[in-house]
Parts: C-alpha cells; sequence; structure tokens
C-alpha cells in the first residue's frame, strides 16, 4: 500500500536491466505450444546463455507486441494433477511481427544465426502463396545466400508425417517458383540447408484471463502472454545441424538415426487420440480432453484405434503399453483445460495423417479398419452438425467441405471421405464401412 493508501500498481515482467541472449536461432510462428516447447527446451540446455530465439509471428502482431513489451519473458505454468508450479522462460530475445521481413532476412542473413525452427501448423505447408511464411522463409534464405553466411539448419517442429522432407519439398518449391528472378537459388539450398525432421510432443492449452489472474497472485508480477503445459514434454529429433546448435539433450531431447517410428507413434497415439475425442467428444456434448476421455463410449473408441495403430508399430524400443498407460493418465488429468474445439480445426488436413495411415495399413492385412474408419465417420458426423447448425469451424478445405455437407445419406459420406483420401472414397467398401458408423457418437 503507498501511504496514500492506494494498491501499489503490480510490475509488468521484463528483464530489469539483465542481457537477453544473442540471436542465433529464428523460429516461425510465435504461439503457445512454441513457447512451450522449443522455447522451453532451449532454456534448459546447458548452454541456453548462448542460444537466443527471435519469434515471429504469423498472420497477426498480437503476441509479439504483447512479448516485446515484457522483453521476450514470460512464465510457464506447468499444470501438474497436484498444483502448478512456475517458471519464467528467457530464451525469446525477440519477439516480431512476422510482417517485418526486413528484420527476417537481416537475421536469416547473419552468420551466427545457426538454425530456424518451424510451428507453422500443417495446413502451411501446402500454402506458397507469396505471404505464407514459407515464402518469407526462402526470400530470407536468399538473403543469407547472397550475404555468403553459409550452411543453416531448417527444424520443423509440427505435427506432419514426415515433417523434415515436408518442409524441404515446399522450400524448395518456392524456390524454384523464385529462380527466374534469382537464379540458382533452389541449388543453394540443397547444398546449404539441412532439413531436421523431428516429432514434438507437450499439451499446451489455450491461455485464460485465469491463468494470467493467477500469475499475479502467485508470482507478484504482470505476464500478459504466460503459457499453461502439462509436465510432460518430449523431443525427439533427426538430421544435421551445419552451423551448430544448442543442447537440448540436456532437457531430455533424443537424437536419432531413423525418426519415422516415434513419429507414428506420436501422430497415431497422441494425435490420433486426439482428433477422434475432438470430434466424438464433441458430438457427446463434452468440452475438454479430460471430459471426453472419462467417458466409457469415447475411452472405448480411443483404445480400439490404439489396439489398430499398435500393429503397425513394432520397432523395439517403443515401448507402445507404457507410452498408451501415459497418454491415459495424460489425458485424465483434470487441471489441463485442453479444448476439444481447439484440437478440431483442420480436420482433412490432421486425418490424412493420423486415421488414413492406420486404415490403410488395416485394409492391407485384411482387416477391416473399423476403428480407424470411425474416427472419418466422427468427423463426417461432426462437420455435418456444424454446418447444419451454423456453427463455425476452421479447416483449409472449408468451403468444399460446406457444400459435401449439404448432399444425403451416403453420397455426403462419399463426398467428404475424399475430401480425406480420395484412394479411400474411392474403395466402395470402405465408404460403406465408415457410412455405417456415422452417428456412433450422436445425430448429425
Amino acid at each position: 500500500m503507498t501511504a496514500a493508501g492506494t494498491t501499489t500498481e503490480i510490475p509488468l515482467l521484463g528483464r530489469e536491466g539483465t542481457q537477453a541472449p544473442p540471436v542465433r536461432i529464428v523460429h516461425l510462428g510465435l504461439g503457445a505450444f512454441h513457447r512451450s516447447h522449443q522455447a522451453w527446451f532451449t532454456e534448459h540446455a546447458s548452454d541456453s546463455a548462448e542460444w537466443g530465439i527471435a519469434s515471429f509471428t504469423g498472420r497477426r502482431p498480437d503476441a509479439a507486441l504483447t512479448l516485446a513489451a515484457q522483453d521476450g519473458l514470460f512464465t510457464l505454468i506447468e499444470r501438474g494433477p497436484e498444483g502448478d508450479a512456475f517458471e519464467v522462460v528467457g530464451s525469446i530475445a525477440e519477439a516480431v511481427d512476422g510482417a517485418d521481413t526486413d528484420r527476417l532476412n537481416e537475421l536469416l542473413a547473419a552468420p551466427a544465426t545457426a538454425l530456424v525452427t518451424l510451428t507453422v501448423t500443417e495446413a502451411v505447408y501446402e500454402k506458397h502463396d507469396a505471404d505464407s511464411p514459407l515464402a518469407r522463409l526462402v526470400r530470407g534464405l536468399a538473403a543469407r545466400r547472397d550475404a555468403g553466411a553459409g550452411p543453416i539448419a531448417v527444424v520443423s517442429c509440427d505435427n506432419v508425417a514426415g515433417n523434415g522432407e515436408v518442409a524441404e519439398r515446399a522450400v524448395l518449391s518456392i524456390a524454384e517458383g523464385l529462380d527466374a528472378g534469382s537464379a540458382g537459388l533452389a541449388d543453394w539450398i540443397r547444398d546449404n540447408v539441412s532439413f531436421v525432421g523431428t516429432s514434438v510432443d507437450r499439451i499446451t492449452p489455450r491461455t485464460t484471463p485465469e491463468d494470467i489472474a493467477e500469475v499475479a497472485a502467485q508470482r507478484g508480477y504482470r505476464d500478459e502472454a504466460p503459457v499453461v503445459a502439462e509436465p510432460f514434454a518430449n523431443w525427439i529429433l533427426s538430421g544435421g545441424f551445419p552451423a551448430g546448435r544448442p543442447r537440448w539433450e540436456d532437457a531430455g531431447a533424443q537424437f536419432v538415426d531413423d525418426i519415422e517410428p516415434f513419429e507414428n507413434r506420436k501422430l497415431w497415439l497422441l494425435n490420433g487420440a486426439h482428433s477422434l475425442l475432438a470430434y466424438a467428444g464433441q458430438l457427446r456434448g463434452h468440452t475438454t480432453v479430460a471430459e471426453a476421455i472419462d467417458d466409457a463410449a469415447c475411452r472405448d473408441a480411443v483404445e480400439a484405434f490404439w489396439n489398430e495403430a499398435a500393429r503397425h508399430l513394432t520397432l523395439p524400443g517403443l515401448g507402445v503399453p507404457a507410452y498408451r498407460d501415459a497418454l491415459l493418465e495424460r489425458f485424465s488429468n483434470p487441471r489441463i483445460a485442453h479444448h476439444l474445439a481447439q484440437i478440431a480445426a483442420d480436420g482433412t488436413t490432421k486425418l490424412r495423417m493420423r486415421a488414413v495411415p492406420v486404415l490403410t495399413a488395416e485394409l492391407a492385412e485384411g482387416r477391416s479398419g473399423v476403428a480407424a474408419a470411425r474416427m472419418i465417420a466422427a468427423w463426417i458426423d461432426f462437420v455435418s452438425a456444424a454446418v447444419a447448425f451454423g456453427t463455425d469451424f476452421q479447416d483449409p478445405l472449408k468451403e468444399p467441405i460446406v457444400a459435401a455437407a449439404g448432399l444425403e445419406g451416403r453420397e455426403r459420406t462419399q463426398a467428404l471421405t475424399e475430401l480425406v483420401s480420395a484412394e479411400l472414397a474411392g474403395d466402395p467398401l470402405v465408404v460403406s464401412r465408415i457410412d455405417s458408423l456415422r452417428g456412433t457418437f450422436g445425430a448429425e
């Protein structure tokens, strides 16, 4: 209290004269997951003082403006079943509006910059317009080439199967389109840019006003951009780092020669279950993962899908049974409000990587793949209900989804399945099976 009896204003989180680490990492996609994952791993590397991150937003500058006012600092709220733990993370040295391409080019042209990390969502890899994050990255790589700044690594941290290869193909495609005015850029990228594949895992729900208030009450400072995450964090990487990297292994990151089995374990078991719960759970009136997994109908569907997926996860060392047990514990954490509506976005893109591979593998071995087909059916019911009731939803194929949802019966199932997989939609037996599973979790 002041002498006048008024409450002293709580100070805003900031560095208070301390220096940020020098920028050696550029990140595209400044959001909550980046901060709970890559920024957290970098903070916990033993050489973190040498590795600052310049994080660029995607479509809007809001997160950059908020973090810049706090000198890049934010609070990580680790939300376990028994309570919350708080940590100030300082690895973000700069928070930048993604539209500031001059600063992006400047940093990518700097020899000290050793790598670029990406959390740009699955759908972005299919967008090659001039203002897309990957187009901005390509122009930045052109600036690096022109400056003679040397090789660099690009590390995709998105939930995309073969994300390193997907990023490489997208970047080279854009570069080849620019080569008419920037001869040889694609060849330079092939020779000088390493594309690292990763599997990333940490449940990071949206921050709420209550979380912001909790930080102020518990820590005695204002933080307008805290991040909530579960205690669990996992990062598996495969690829080269020609200009160096932080010692992420100090925080538990794992480096492997073949990432595909680990990637599939995560995409199918964690992300696949999330998608199934997102659609089935909302159809049954639930709003969070914890609520949905507590519903026997949803949990049984998840277990059945896991049984199918597990048949195709055979590499020794994957520890699938223990991984499944851990997922059930994580999903059941009632203090992590992981909203199903958040997970449900971009269903056509996600189902191609989560349901389709399992269903295809099951069919190839002469089985029905009914549990994977049920996930697609649940999505069809979900988007059908959204269109029928005028509920907004996010998907890169939203317009054709709305058109297909206007059809009736099996025709609707056929048209919507085709948006997920033309191959599956071309099999009448598969379409009939998906159609028969519609309504499993509720009426349209």
